[in-house]
């Protein structure tokens, strides 16, 4: 199995990126997939979460700002991510979290204030 996020950066508070996951080795579209993220300070949290139908669940410090979705032809989930803030900073980490449970390497966010 594997997981690669990709679209991490540097931006400043009020931008915008969008992260992308390519999954392999799983049944992409049966599989839930989410992002958690580790902020400095912090423990690992999670951010948002898609359901193999598309049904969405967002953390409530996100709800709003961010938007996941899914493209299941291209095994690939997103993370929009607008009006970032200094607080979002962390990396971020994609995984299939239902059935598979596998969670890849992380991309970092960094929001300059």
């Amino acid at each position: 199995v594997q997981l690669q996020a990709s679209g991490g950066g540097l931006v400043e508070a009020g931008g915008s990126l969008r992260l992308s996951c390519v999954a392999s080795g799983i049944m992409f579209s049966s599989n839930i997939m989410g992002w958690h993220r580790q902020t400095p300070g912090k423990t690992r949290e999670y951010v948002a979460s898609i359901t193999s139908g598309s049904i969405t669940t967002y953390a409530d410090s996100v709800k709003g700002r961010f938007t996941i979705s899914r493209d299941n032809a291209k095994n690939t989930v997103y993370l929009q991510m607008n009006s970032l803030k200094f607080e979002d900073t962390g990396v971020y980490y994609c995984g299939a979290i239902d059935p598979a449970n596998w969670w890849g390497q992380g991309t970092l966010v960094t929001v300059s204030s």
